[in-house]
């Protein structure tokens, strides 16, 4: 345990490392190249409603609008990062969360409420450029991440996470932010009594494309899988897939809407098929950058 939170604390600290060749620039001898940026990727509030009046008087019509379920869903989106770049380092520290509800209300039986969402991240990356080609940087990346929800499933606890990796990556182009390939150890304290170490490979991207002026596309996501574990939880998964694709149209200032699709791909080490959750709507947010 202790050797794994070593690891973490590195992950934290080596952006202080990364800053030593600064001392120069503090006794007025030269100033290097340095960005700081804090980039609102996303506020965002997804929402969708459907309401069905009188539908217990159409329950054998062949029109199923008028005899479907009525449902709401919403579901809100934090995603920022602050961005601190120096001659060839860069450190990123991010904050994602979502937390998302469906609500169902047939008309003959009490109303459900389902979580499709609930994830907070936090994610601290040091990235350094070993070659840069047309804008495109390439070189070793570290990172360190905790992982959790806001709430407690109806079937388990809230997950509980400490993820490190190490790896490769390309970053900082127009089109590709991030794309990396990294190790990855997991110490996972999801259920008490059963703490578990996990040892696998993931790949990741972070891609924007402008269509035009004011409409932008990106994608982000990872793939990982895994290859050991200290023990056995049946809940643990052995591959696990996570794609988001959105478009985004300026409506005014730093405001966009457009449609989008999340996918999730899934197996868990019990489970004999894989488990999935696809949905597409239309999202509302709001995306703006401010150089500090």
């Amino acid at each position: 345990m202790l050797k794994k939170i070593s690891v973490v604390l590195l992950c934290m600290i080596a952006p202080v490392v990364a800053r030593a060749d600064t001392s120069e620039s503090l006794f007025g001898v030269s100033h290097d190249n340095q960005n700081l940026k804090l980039s609102v990727r996303r506020i965002g509030l997804d929402w969708s409603k459907t309401q069905v009046q009188n539908a217990a008087e159409y329950q054998d019509s062949p029109v199923s609008a008028l005899n479907a379920t009525s449902q709401d869903y919403i579901k809100g989106m934090f995603d920022t990062i602050l961005e601190f770049s120096k001659n060839k380092f860069k450190w990123d520290n991010s904050l994602v969360m979502e937390y998302g509800k469906t609500t169902l209300k047939p008309y003959n039986e009490p109303a459900t409420t389902d979580e499709n969402a609930d994830k907070i991240l936090y994610s601290s990356d040091l990235s350094y450029s070993c070659w840069e080609f047309a804008g495109l940087k390439f070189g070793p990346t570290v990172r360190a991440a905790y992982e959790t929800q806001f709430a407690d499933s109806v079937e388990s606890p809230r997950q509980n996470i400490v993820r490190s990796s190490a790896g490769i990556s390309l970053f900082d182009h127009n089109i590709i932010k991030s794309l990396y390939l990294t190790g990855i150890h997991e110490y996972d304290f999801t259920y008490a009594g059963d703490q578990n170490n996990k040892i696998g490979a993931e790949f990741g991207w972070r891609l924007e494309y402008g269509i035009r002026d004011g409409v932008k596309v990106s994608s982000d996501g990872y793939y990982r899988e895994y290859f050991s574990y200290s023990g056995y939880v049946p809940t643990d998964l052995e591959r696990d897939l996570s794609a988001v694709l959105r478009l985004d149209t300026n409506l005014w200032g730093n405001f966009t809407m457009g449609p989008y699709v999340q996918y999730r791909l899934a197996k868990a080490r019990a489970a004999e098929h894989y488990g999935s959750n696809l949905i597409v709507g239309i999202s509302f947010n709001y995306i703006t950058d401010f150089l500090l």
